[in-house]
């Protein structure tokens, strides 16, 4: 199987924006290279004035890479270009993007006011492109662990916050196009580094940004006995490993795998095109138990959830804050995210207690494994 990098493919998008866009800035603290952008660096430099060493990234006073490690002052740095009408994006770690949450919450103030006054022209967004994720930091650890400033957006009324998470490269291409084309908005888009397979075309992958949510027909049933949904790649992948998982063991079984491709406040969708409920029930059925897995805390989604549907329906799961420099089935074990976790609560809903055992059990397996010989059993 082909395996692809949405890092990479964001790499490749800010080069051809270097190239088209000669006021366009892109900061970072350190990891501009580590989180997979490099590829920037073909075509633009660092900005930098003191003297250079031969092993140097390309550098210039006048370079357009901006990197700093201090998410504060970059912030505050890309902030100033965007109120001058100039693009920009920062990307960062996940867990360190939390560090610009005031910051962030005063300039959704500004955003606020200054829609509202009618001489000023709209802002280039505020787009953050959030990688090194909580569910792969095998070396870093718990430190490295927080998709805390998801939840911080989406609960903000004023509704000028989208998170967007892209599955594969051709979502995050979509997610891109997406971000450079809005204004008077905050973005946060997170996505890992590694590499991953292709699920969708481009058609369905902007079909799904502008609902909000679609259905993955190559793995669901028509009329379903259960709804099987996600926001996040590590926690969809999982999802459809589940599918698999059960298939096996209860083969009359009907899933619906749906995709959560945006959220903003209250709602699946993007601050401009929420998803209705008519359309929810379409996605999601009228009364089907629906299995969720999240990118994030799971208290987060199921909140926007709520408003579609009744609590009683949903099983959302998601990052715990159960973390450890560990193997990556591990983080999704801990967290009780993986593809057995949701297995165990269909075969409790179907009363088949044998399976809860047995896949324990393979859960149970891998975790001896993992701490004897530092990697997976599962793959």
């Amino acid at each position: 199987m082909t395996l692809y990098s949405p890092a990479k493919k964001i790499g490749e998008l800010l080069t051809r924006e270097f190239g088209k866009d000669p006021h366009f800035y892109f900061f970072s603290p350190d990891e501009t290279t580590s989180n997979k952008f490099d590829e920037i660096f073909n075509v633009e430099k660092r900005a930098w004035s003191l003297p250079t060493k031969t092993w140097d990234l390309p550098e210039s006073e006048n370079g357009r890479i901006v990197e700093m490690l201090s998410e504060n002052v970059l912030f505050s740095v890309m902030t100033g270009h965007l109120m001058n009408g100039e693009k920009a994006m920062m990307g960062s770690y996940e867990a360190f993007f939390p560090i610009i949450t005031s910051q962030l919450l005063q300039q959704i103030k500004f955003i606020k006011q200054a829609r509202e006054v009618e001489w000023r022209d709209p802002m280039p967004a505020v787009n953050l492109l959030s990688t090194s994720t909580c569910w792969r930091q095998d070396h870093n650890g718990y430190t490295h662990q927080s998709p805390a400033l998801i939840s911080t957006l989406l609960s903000l009324p004023s509704n000028l916050a989208n998170c967007i998470f892209p599955i594969d490269d051709v979502t995050a291409e979509v997610a891109y196009d997406f971000m450079i084309n809005s204004a008077n908005v905050v973005n946060l888009t997170t996505f890992n580094k590694i590499d991953e397979p292709r699920y969708l075309d481009k058609e369905l992958s902007e079909k799904g940004l502008d609902a909000g949510a679609v259905i993955y027909d190559f793995v669901s049933d028509a009329d379903p006995d259960i709804v099987f949904t996600a926001a996040g790649d590590i926690v969809a992948k999982e999802m459809m490993k589940a599918i698999k998982v059960l298939k096996e063991d209860l083969p009359d079984i009907r899933i619906r795998f749906t995709y959560i491709n945006s959220l903003s406040y209250r709602a699946i969708g993007t601050t401009e095109n929420k998803l209705s409920k008519e359309k929810f029930v379409e996605l999601f059925t009228e009364d089907k138990p629906i299995v969720a897995n999240f990118h994030g805390y799971p208290e987060t989604l199921e909140n926007i959830l709520e408003n579609y549907t009744a609590r009683g329906r949903l099983r959302v799961h998601g990052f715990n804050e159960e973390g450890s420099t560990t193997t990556p089935f591990e983080m999704l074990r801990r967290n009780a995210a993986s593809r057995y976790d949701i297995a165990i609560d269909v075969a409790g809903l179907y009363g088949r207690d044998d399976l809860v055992q047995k896949y324990q059990t393979i859960l149970d397996e891998n975790h001896a494994y993992a701490v004897e010989r530092g990697e997976d059993m599962i793959k």
